[in-house]
Parts: structure tokens; C-alpha cells; sequence
């Protein structure tokens, strides 16, 4: 059985995101969608938009946002 690669950063950055995508040496073609959950505004562990658009610029891709329905 072959071992999974596993990848690790303590830098949390834009620009790591780009670098971790090219260490897997997939390139995506066509249409990619870039699926997140990016919290809720105000929230502390909000993804602000910034912080994905390079990874995103750089596969071509459109953001498929996974929000979290609430049931009351």
C-alpha cells in the first residue's frame, strides 16, 4: 500500500495556499470550482475573500460557496 503525502505549513497565506496547490503537481483543466465555506461575517474564523482569490485566480476557477443552513 503507498503511504499518503501529507502537507504541512505553519504559515497561513494567500500566497501558501498557491504554493500547496502546485506541491500536489495536478493541474486542473476547464471549468474549476473552488468549494468553500467561508463562515459568517464577524465571525472570527471568517474567510475573507482576499484570502482565497489568488488560489482561485490561479486555477481559473469560480467559487462554489457551501454556507451551513440553520434550522430554528
Amino acid at each position: 500500500m503507498t503511504k499518503p503525502k501529507v502537507y504541512f505549513t505553519k504559515d497561513v497565506s494567500p500566497e501558501i495556499l498557491v504554493k500547496v496547490y502546485d506541491a500536489l503537481g495536478i493541474k486542473l483543466p476547464g471549468k474549476v470550482a473552488v468549494k468553500l465555506h467561508s463562515g459568517e461575517k464577524g465571525n472570527p474564523n471568517y474567510l475573507h475573500p482576499e484570502f482565497v482569490k489568488p488560489l482561485v485566480d490561479h486555477v481559473n476557477g469560480t467559487v462554489v460557496e457551501c454556507n451551513t443552513a440553520y434550522a430554528g
